[in-house]
Protein backbone atom coordinates (compact mmCIF):
# COMPACT_ATOMS: atom_id res chain seq x y z
CA UNK A 1 0.00 0.00 0.00
CA UNK A 2 1.70 3.22 -0.81
CA UNK A 3 2.35 5.85 1.94
CA UNK A 4 -0.81 7.84 3.13
CA UNK A 5 -0.09 11.97 2.26
CA UNK A 6 -0.72 12.49 5.91
CA UNK A 7 0.43 10.79 9.38
CA UNK A 8 -1.93 10.29 12.26
CA UNK A 9 0.66 11.19 14.40
CA UNK A 10 1.72 14.52 12.84
CA UNK A 11 -1.55 16.01 12.31
CA UNK A 12 -3.41 14.82 15.84
CA UNK A 13 -1.98 15.72 18.91
CA UNK A 14 -1.92 12.37 20.69
CA UNK A 15 -1.64 12.81 24.05
CA UNK A 16 -5.13 14.49 23.47
CA UNK A 17 -6.55 11.70 21.82
CA UNK A 18 -5.51 8.86 24.67
CA UNK A 19 -7.26 11.13 27.12
CA UNK A 20 -9.96 11.20 24.90
CA UNK A 21 -9.42 7.21 23.79
CA UNK A 22 -9.78 6.29 28.27
CA UNK A 23 -12.68 8.37 28.22
CA UNK A 24 -14.38 6.10 25.01
CA UNK A 25 -13.33 3.39 27.15
CA UNK A 26 -15.07 3.58 29.49
CA UNK A 27 -18.07 4.60 28.14
CA UNK A 28 -18.48 2.27 25.41
CA UNK A 29 -16.79 -0.22 27.82
CA UNK A 30 -14.00 -1.47 24.68
CA UNK A 31 -10.44 -1.80 25.31
CA UNK A 32 -9.19 0.69 22.70
CA UNK A 33 -5.83 1.11 20.46
CA UNK A 34 -5.57 3.52 17.70
CA UNK A 35 -2.84 2.16 14.95
CA UNK A 36 -1.16 4.23 12.01
CA UNK A 37 -1.85 2.81 8.11
CA UNK A 38 0.90 0.97 8.69
CA UNK A 39 -0.91 -1.29 11.74
CA UNK A 40 1.71 0.53 13.69
CA UNK A 41 -0.03 1.34 17.36
CA UNK A 42 0.58 4.96 17.87
CA UNK A 43 -1.45 5.35 21.20
CA UNK A 44 -0.93 2.70 24.54
CA UNK A 45 -3.90 0.57 24.73
CA UNK A 46 -6.65 2.38 26.90
CA UNK A 47 -7.87 -0.05 29.50
CA UNK A 48 -7.15 -3.89 27.71
CA UNK A 49 -9.05 -6.80 29.49
CA UNK A 50 -6.74 -8.68 32.25
CA UNK A 51 -7.56 -11.74 30.27
CA UNK A 52 -6.46 -10.19 26.51
CA UNK A 53 -3.36 -8.97 29.10
CA UNK A 54 -2.58 -12.97 29.72
CA UNK A 55 -2.99 -14.22 26.46
CA UNK A 56 -0.95 -11.43 24.67
CA UNK A 57 1.96 -11.89 27.05
CA UNK A 58 2.00 -15.68 26.07
CA UNK A 59 4.56 -16.01 23.30
CA UNK A 60 2.65 -18.82 21.20
CA UNK A 61 -1.17 -17.15 21.58
CA UNK A 62 0.19 -13.75 21.19
CA UNK A 63 0.92 -14.67 17.29
CA UNK A 64 -2.74 -15.71 16.68
CA UNK A 65 -3.71 -12.22 18.23
CA UNK A 66 -1.35 -10.30 16.10
CA UNK A 67 -2.87 -11.89 13.22
CA UNK A 68 -6.29 -11.49 13.96
CA UNK A 69 -5.27 -7.43 14.41
CA UNK A 70 -3.48 -7.78 10.75
CA UNK A 71 -6.45 -9.27 8.66
CA UNK A 72 -9.25 -7.75 10.45
CA UNK A 73 -7.39 -4.40 9.63
CA UNK A 74 -7.05 -5.20 6.04
CA UNK A 75 -10.79 -6.39 5.97
CA UNK A 76 -12.16 -3.25 7.03
CA UNK A 77 -10.38 -0.86 4.74
CA UNK A 78 -11.11 -3.80 1.83
CA UNK A 79 -14.82 -3.15 2.75
CA UNK A 80 -14.22 0.64 3.27
CA UNK A 81 -16.11 0.38 6.91
CA UNK A 82 -15.53 -1.31 10.23
CA UNK A 83 -15.54 -4.52 10.54
CA UNK A 84 -16.71 -6.71 13.94
CA UNK A 85 -15.59 -10.74 13.91
CA UNK A 86 -14.48 -13.06 16.80
CA UNK A 87 -11.06 -13.68 17.61
CA UNK A 88 -9.45 -16.91 18.19
CA UNK A 89 -10.86 -17.20 21.35
CA UNK A 90 -14.44 -16.08 20.22
CA UNK A 91 -14.10 -12.57 21.51
CA UNK A 92 -15.52 -9.69 19.96
CA UNK A 93 -13.17 -7.74 18.09
CA UNK A 94 -13.79 -4.33 15.88
CA UNK A 95 -11.73 -2.85 13.45
CA UNK A 96 -12.65 0.98 12.79
CA UNK A 97 -10.61 2.51 9.53
CA UNK A 98 -10.16 6.17 9.09
CA UNK A 99 -10.64 6.96 5.73
CA UNK A 100 -10.31 10.46 5.05
CA UNK A 101 -10.92 11.25 1.13
CA UNK A 102 -10.03 7.84 -0.04
CA UNK A 103 -7.29 7.94 2.05
CA UNK A 104 -6.56 5.20 4.77
CA UNK A 105 -4.89 6.92 7.67
CA UNK A 106 -4.86 4.04 10.23
CA UNK A 107 -7.60 2.37 12.26
CA UNK A 108 -9.47 1.49 15.68
CA UNK A 109 -9.14 -1.38 16.88
CA UNK A 110 -11.35 -2.07 19.83
CA UNK A 111 -12.99 -4.59 21.64
CA UNK A 112 -12.24 -7.39 23.93
CA UNK A 113 -16.09 -8.19 25.35
CA UNK A 114 -18.85 -10.69 24.73
CA UNK A 115 -21.81 -10.80 23.58
CA UNK A 116 -24.99 -11.23 24.99
CA UNK A 117 -26.43 -13.29 22.18
CA UNK A 118 -24.01 -15.82 21.32
CA UNK A 119 -25.62 -16.94 18.43
CA UNK A 120 -25.30 -14.29 15.98
CA UNK A 121 -24.16 -16.35 12.73
CA UNK A 122 -22.87 -13.29 10.35
CA UNK A 123 -19.80 -12.73 12.54
CA UNK A 124 -16.68 -14.68 11.17
CA UNK A 125 -13.89 -16.02 13.31
CA UNK A 126 -10.97 -14.01 11.59
CA UNK A 127 -8.56 -17.02 12.87
CA UNK A 128 -8.64 -20.46 13.88
CA UNK A 129 -6.65 -21.84 16.43
CA UNK A 130 -6.04 -25.53 16.22
CA UNK A 131 -6.42 -27.61 19.65
CA UNK A 132 -3.55 -27.49 21.84
CA UNK A 133 -3.07 -28.47 24.95
CA UNK A 134 -0.69 -25.81 26.37
CA UNK A 135 -2.92 -23.25 25.15
CA UNK A 136 -6.07 -25.01 26.95
CA UNK A 137 -4.20 -24.75 30.33
CA UNK A 138 -3.26 -21.22 29.56
CA UNK A 139 -6.90 -20.48 29.37
CA UNK A 140 -7.63 -22.47 31.94
CA UNK A 141 -5.43 -20.33 34.52
CA UNK A 142 -7.22 -17.02 33.08
CA UNK A 143 -10.75 -18.42 32.96
CA UNK A 144 -12.09 -16.21 35.81
CA UNK A 145 -10.74 -13.14 33.77
CA UNK A 146 -12.36 -14.67 30.54
CA UNK A 147 -15.83 -14.81 32.92
CA UNK A 148 -15.04 -10.86 33.78
CA UNK A 149 -14.81 -9.39 30.45
CA UNK A 150 -18.03 -6.90 29.72
CA UNK A 151 -20.73 -8.41 27.91
CA UNK A 152 -22.39 -6.11 25.39
CA UNK A 153 -25.81 -6.92 22.85
CA UNK A 154 -24.75 -6.78 19.51
CA UNK A 155 -26.62 -3.69 18.76
CA UNK A 156 -25.33 -1.97 21.58
CA UNK A 157 -21.73 -3.07 20.13
CA UNK A 158 -22.87 -1.52 16.63
CA UNK A 159 -24.04 2.10 18.24
CA UNK A 160 -20.99 2.18 20.14
CA UNK A 161 -18.89 1.69 16.41
CA UNK A 162 -20.94 4.34 15.09
CA UNK A 163 -20.18 6.41 17.74
CA UNK A 164 -16.19 5.94 17.23
CA UNK A 165 -16.36 6.06 13.78
CA UNK A 166 -17.77 9.48 13.32
CA UNK A 167 -15.90 10.96 16.15
CA UNK A 168 -12.92 9.57 14.60
CA UNK A 169 -13.62 11.01 11.03
CA UNK A 170 -15.10 14.27 12.45
CA UNK A 171 -12.05 15.01 14.59
CA UNK A 172 -8.97 13.69 11.79
CA UNK A 173 -10.99 16.12 9.08
CA UNK A 174 -11.12 19.09 11.22
CA UNK A 175 -7.03 17.98 12.19
CA UNK A 176 -6.47 17.95 8.47
CA UNK A 177 -8.28 20.94 7.67
CA UNK A 178 -6.24 22.80 10.07
CA UNK A 179 -2.75 21.83 8.81
CA UNK A 180 -3.74 22.57 5.10
CA UNK A 181 -4.86 26.47 6.62
CA UNK A 182 -2.04 26.57 8.44
CA UNK A 183 0.16 25.49 5.28
CA UNK A 184 -1.88 28.06 3.36
CA UNK A 185 -0.64 30.57 6.11
CA UNK A 186 2.81 29.97 5.39
CA UNK A 187 2.29 29.71 1.45
CA UNK A 188 1.11 33.55 1.57
CA UNK A 189 3.52 34.54 4.34
CA UNK A 190 6.36 33.61 2.88
CA UNK A 191 5.49 34.31 -0.87
CA UNK A 192 8.21 36.37 -2.83
CA UNK A 193 7.28 40.04 -2.46
CA UNK A 194 7.59 40.80 -5.74
CA UNK A 195 4.92 38.83 -6.75
CA UNK A 196 1.92 38.73 -4.24
CA UNK A 197 -0.50 35.94 -2.92
CA UNK A 198 -3.73 36.77 -5.40
CA UNK A 199 -6.95 37.68 -3.73
CA UNK A 200 -8.58 34.39 -4.33
CA UNK A 201 -5.49 32.87 -1.58
CA UNK A 202 -6.31 35.43 0.61
CA UNK A 203 -9.96 34.49 0.11
CA UNK A 204 -9.95 30.87 0.40
CA UNK A 205 -7.29 31.55 3.85
CA UNK A 206 -9.77 33.54 5.33
CA UNK A 207 -12.37 31.45 4.96
CA UNK A 208 -10.13 28.74 6.21
CA UNK A 209 -9.15 30.30 9.16
CA UNK A 210 -12.87 31.36 9.90
CA UNK A 211 -13.62 27.59 9.66
CA UNK A 212 -10.96 26.86 12.32
CA UNK A 213 -12.00 29.12 14.84
CA UNK A 214 -15.43 27.24 14.82
CA UNK A 215 -13.71 24.08 15.58
CA UNK A 216 -13.25 24.31 18.82
CA UNK A 217 -16.33 25.60 19.67
CA UNK A 218 -18.10 22.79 17.90
CA UNK A 219 -16.38 19.98 19.50
CA UNK A 220 -16.54 21.40 22.99
CA UNK A 221 -20.50 21.59 22.27
CA UNK A 222 -20.39 17.94 21.24
CA UNK A 223 -18.50 16.80 24.27
CA UNK A 224 -20.60 18.75 26.71
CA UNK A 225 -23.73 17.60 24.64
CA UNK A 226 -22.56 14.02 25.25
CA UNK A 227 -21.83 14.15 28.92
CA UNK A 228 -24.84 15.14 29.70
CA UNK A 229 -26.53 12.93 27.44
CA UNK A 230 -25.15 9.83 29.08
CA UNK A 231 -25.96 10.75 32.41
CA UNK A 232 -22.67 12.69 33.68
CA UNK A 233 -23.61 14.55 37.13
CA UNK A 234 -19.93 16.06 36.95
CA UNK A 235 -17.33 17.12 34.44
CA UNK A 236 -13.90 15.41 35.30
CA UNK A 237 -11.18 17.75 34.38
CA UNK A 238 -7.88 16.30 33.05
CA UNK A 239 -6.67 19.43 35.15
CA UNK A 240 -7.45 18.47 38.60
CA UNK A 241 -6.83 22.36 39.49
CA UNK A 242 -10.09 23.28 37.70
CA UNK A 243 -12.12 20.21 39.48
CA UNK A 244 -13.63 22.48 42.57
CA UNK A 245 -14.32 24.62 39.94
CA UNK A 246 -16.42 21.92 37.72
CA UNK A 247 -18.01 20.39 40.61
CA UNK A 248 -19.43 23.20 41.72
CA UNK A 249 -20.95 24.26 38.46
CA UNK A 250 -22.93 21.17 38.52
CA UNK A 251 -24.03 21.60 41.59
CA UNK A 252 -25.51 25.08 41.86
CA UNK A 253 -27.19 25.11 38.16
CA UNK A 254 -29.51 27.99 39.37
CA UNK A 255 -26.56 30.33 40.12
CA UNK A 256 -24.66 33.11 37.89
CA UNK A 257 -20.85 31.89 37.80
CA UNK A 258 -18.38 34.85 37.89
CA UNK A 259 -14.56 33.73 36.34
CA UNK A 260 -12.99 35.14 39.42
CA UNK A 261 -15.00 33.53 42.19
CA UNK A 262 -14.51 30.12 40.31
CA UNK A 263 -10.59 30.56 40.39
CA UNK A 264 -10.54 31.63 44.05
CA UNK A 265 -12.80 28.39 44.60
CA UNK A 266 -9.13 26.51 43.09
CA UNK A 267 -7.00 28.90 44.88
CA UNK A 268 -5.33 30.36 41.84
CA UNK A 269 -5.25 33.87 40.08
CA UNK A 270 -8.26 34.88 37.64
CA UNK A 271 -5.78 35.28 34.67
CA UNK A 272 -4.38 31.97 35.43
CA UNK A 273 -7.30 30.07 35.38
CA UNK A 274 -9.00 31.82 32.63
CA UNK A 275 -5.59 30.55 31.14
CA UNK A 276 -6.40 26.68 31.58
CA UNK A 277 -9.88 26.72 31.75
CA UNK A 278 -9.69 27.54 27.71
CA UNK A 279 -7.44 25.33 27.62
CA UNK A 280 -9.04 22.49 29.20
CA UNK A 281 -12.61 23.02 27.01
CA UNK A 282 -11.44 24.67 24.02
CA UNK A 283 -13.56 27.84 24.87
CA UNK A 284 -13.38 30.65 27.11
CA UNK A 285 -15.18 30.42 30.78
CA UNK A 286 -18.31 33.06 29.84
CA UNK A 287 -19.17 30.66 26.26
CA UNK A 288 -18.61 27.64 27.95
CA UNK A 289 -20.96 28.79 30.84
CA UNK A 290 -23.29 29.68 28.43
CA UNK A 291 -23.31 26.71 26.22
CA UNK A 292 -23.54 24.08 29.21
CA UNK A 293 -26.64 26.38 30.60
CA UNK A 294 -28.36 25.57 27.30
CA UNK A 295 -27.39 22.24 26.86
CA UNK A 296 -28.66 21.81 30.72
CA UNK A 297 -32.18 24.06 29.25
CA UNK A 298 -32.26 21.26 26.13
CA UNK A 299 -32.60 18.47 28.93
CA UNK A 300 -35.00 20.64 30.61
CA UNK A 301 -37.44 21.30 27.65
CA UNK A 302 -37.05 17.55 26.10
CA UNK A 303 -37.90 15.74 29.87
CA UNK A 304 -40.41 18.12 31.89
CA UNK A 305 -43.37 20.37 31.14
CA UNK A 306 -41.88 23.50 32.89
CA UNK A 307 -42.69 26.79 31.28
CA UNK A 308 -39.70 28.76 29.46
CA UNK A 309 -39.94 31.27 31.94
CA UNK A 310 -39.42 28.68 34.58
CA UNK A 311 -36.56 26.33 32.78
CA UNK A 312 -35.34 30.03 32.45
CA UNK A 313 -35.35 30.74 36.25
CA UNK A 314 -34.15 27.18 37.21
CA UNK A 315 -30.67 27.96 35.40
CA UNK A 316 -30.36 31.48 36.87
CA UNK A 317 -30.72 33.44 33.72
CA UNK A 318 -31.30 37.15 34.77
CA UNK A 319 -34.19 37.13 32.44
CA UNK A 320 -36.26 35.01 29.93
CA UNK A 321 -35.91 37.20 26.82
CA UNK A 322 -32.40 37.12 27.71
CA UNK A 323 -32.77 33.49 27.97
CA UNK A 324 -34.69 33.08 24.60
CA UNK A 325 -31.67 35.32 23.03
CA UNK A 326 -28.82 33.24 24.14
CA UNK A 327 -30.75 30.01 23.54
CA UNK A 328 -31.22 31.08 19.48
CA UNK A 329 -27.66 32.03 19.54
CA UNK A 330 -26.63 28.45 19.86
CA UNK A 331 -29.49 26.77 18.28
CA UNK A 332 -30.70 28.72 16.13
CA UNK A 333 -34.65 28.58 17.34
CA UNK A 334 -36.38 28.82 20.17
CA UNK A 335 -36.92 27.19 23.18
CA UNK A 336 -40.24 26.78 22.43
CA UNK A 337 -39.98 25.68 18.62
CA UNK A 338 -36.99 23.42 19.99
CA UNK A 339 -39.86 21.66 22.33
CA UNK A 340 -42.24 21.51 19.73
CA UNK A 341 -39.86 19.44 17.76
CA UNK A 342 -38.44 17.40 19.81
CA UNK A 343 -42.08 15.94 20.69
CA UNK A 344 -42.88 15.81 17.05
Amino acid sequence: MPKSRFNLEEIIDLKKWEKLQDSLSLVTKMAILTVDYKGVPVTKHSFCQPFCQGVRQDSELSQFCQKCDARAGIEAVRQNKPYIYLCHFNIIDIAIPIIIDNQYLGAIMAGQLKLREPDVSNLEQIVSRPPNVEANMKFKTLQEDYEALPVLSYDEVTKCVDLLLQLSTYIVEEAIQKRTTVDLYKRVLTSNIDTPASAEDFDETDRAYRKIQSIQQELSGALIETKLKNGAQRFVSTNSVLQPAFDYIYAHKNENFSLKEMAKLCHISPSYFSRIFTKETGENFSLFIARLKIEWAKQLLETTDAPINQVSDDLGFCDTGYFIKTFKRFENLTPAVYRNMYMN
